[in-house]
């Protein structure tokens, strides 16, 4: 019988994380969800950015506390930094590997993240 004890033990692969991120946002339907494979880059601050939408700031901040709670529960990993939660215009969730980016529509628009990063190797998610 499995314990929860053995399940934060399994080891979660960048991947198998990601995924749990990605779900994490379309639980709460996030929109323009868009992964950013960055390891090819020599001067990447890290191996992935997800980034998403929200329609509200509401909805920002349910987006990123959802991510933080399933990969808490499900991973048992935190960020390592999170941050914008006041505002939750551009909400911030670092896990190492991959940084998290939950835009406010509007903010998204204005600082153009993909177009700093358009060099890096894009996937797209459908909306749900």
């Amino acid at each position: 019988m499995n314990s929860q004890k053995d399940v934060l033990q399994k080891e979660f692969s960048v991947e198998e994380l990601n995924d749990l991120i990605i779900e994490g946002i379309q639980d709460i339907k996030g929109k323009n969800i868009v992964k950013l494979d960055l390891r090819h880059l020599d001067d990447a601050p890290t191996d992935f950015f997800i980034i998403c939408e929200g329609d509200s700031t509401t909805q920002t901040k349910a987006i990123s506390d959802n991510v933080y709670r399933r990969l808490k529960k499900e991973a048992g990993q935190l960020p390592s930094h999170y941050e914008g939660q006041q505002h939750a215009h551009w909400l911030l969730l670092d896990y190492f590997n991959t940084v998290v980016h939950v835009f406010y529509k509007d903010t998204r628009q204005f600082y153009e993240l993909e177009d700093l990063w358009s060099d890096a190797i894009f996937t797209e998610y459908q909306n749900l």
